[in-house]
């Protein structure tokens, strides 16, 4: 059975995975999905300067991914970024100049391509470090351009998004797990709609 090379299994994170990638205490808050906002590609713009100024060619790419990078797709108002550096694992390379210009630790994956995940402010922000070949910032990409070009999957997303905040998650994981079934699923027509390679979709 052919498979796409980005392709991952169905699988969601258990609780115990989840507090063992946290960095930090957690503060409770209610997740919220928000109308589209058109700023919020500038507000991008100012994360990937401080980043750019932060690491300079240490920075080997920068990419606005997410609901935020998707236009007139409702979400949570925190910009989602892909950070590329040579080596995500190696962190005394790159989170010192990141935390001095205001970025903190959250997460903390080794074992899904050493992900590290940093948060920032003003304007609110989740940066996502990943190594040179990851393969996770690559299936971000295709799923972006894929909402981008795909006003019905699109909205059908910012509608599952919307009926998900109003249950009250006050834990943004738990929410990302709520949604995985619809991302999966998604990836899958994404996968097989791929001219470059053959992928024959999978259940869950």
């Amino acid at each position: 059975m052919p498979t796409h090379p980005l392709w991952n299994r169905f699988e969601v994170p258990t609780l115990d995975e989840i507090e063992a990638a946290r960095v930090g205490a957690r503060a409770a808050a209610p997740v919220v999905v928000v109308e589209p906002d058109p700023a919020w590609a500038e507000a991008f713009a100012v994360v990937a300067g401080r980043l750019r100024e932060a690491l300079d060619q240490r920075a080997l790419g920068i990419e606005h991914v997410g609901s935020t990078a998707v236009p007139g797709l409702r979400a949570k108002p925190v910009i989602d970024v892909d950070l590329t550096v040579a080596h995500s694992g190696a962190e005394d390379e790159w989170l010192p100049d990141l935390e001095r210009a205001g970025f903190t630790l959250r997460v903390r994956e080794p074992e899904w391509e050493e992900h590290r995940m940093v948060r920032g402010e003003g304007p609110r922000c989740n940066v996502h470090v990943f190594s040179v070949g990851a393969r996770e910032p690559r299936r971000h990409l295709m799923f972006r351009d894929w909402l981008r070009t795909h006003p019905e999957d699109r909205d059908a997303y910012g509608a599952l998004k919307c009926d998900l905040a109003d249950r009250g998650f006050a834990d943004g994981m738990l929410y990302n797990n709520a949604k995985a079934g619809f991302v999966y699923d998604l990836y899958e027509r994404i996968f097989a709609a791929d001219p470059e390679h053959d992928h024959e979709p999978q259940g869950r």
